[in-house]
């Protein structure tokens, strides 16, 4: 089963425009992730619905971050790509009438729902700023360890 990796995704481009001081085309950014700009230009409208992006046409434009990476979180821009299912697996419904099933559903229903919940008060305890941070930390110790001045 494949992954949703449009979370993980959003988070790269974010700090891509964090780290650029004119605004980014899709084609740049899409080149960046290795994917098609039109892959770029959906996700980046939720973010720019929320306020988190603002786009530009014509020369000179592109997308460009309009907030504070200190002040949005993992569950902000969760948010902003409409909450998809955190986890892959799910219940079995072939046999809704059968009372085993349902007991199998109601728990496993109740843990993933649990689940989900502690996963999402998580991402809304992690800013784009603390990501910021640690590429930098790396950044900083890959170029010490090249010799880098």
């Amino acid at each position: 089963m494949k992954k949703d990796s449009r979370l993980s995704g959003v988070l790269h481009v974010l700090l891509h425009l964090a780290e650029h001081p004119t605004p980014m085309t899709s084609e740049s950014l899409a080149k960046a992730m290795d994917t098609n700009p039109v892959v770029i230009r959906r996700i980046m409208a939720g973010l720019r619905e929320q306020g988190y992006v603002s786009s530009e046409k014509g020369h000179g434009g592109g997308w460009t971050l309009t907030c504070d990476l200190a002040q949005i979180t993992l569950r902000d821009v969760y948010v902003a790509l409409g909450s998809p299912s955190l986890l892959a697996i799910g219940s079995r419904n072939e046999a809704p009438a059968c009372l085993v099933e349902q007991a199998v559903n109601a728990a496993l229903n109740k843990t993933f729902a649990e689940a989900e919940e502690l996963l999402v008060s998580r991402f809304g305890e992690v800013t784009l700023a603390m990501l910021s941070a640690d590429f930098h930390q790396r950044f900083e110790k890959k170029r010490k360890k090249a010799g880098k001045p």
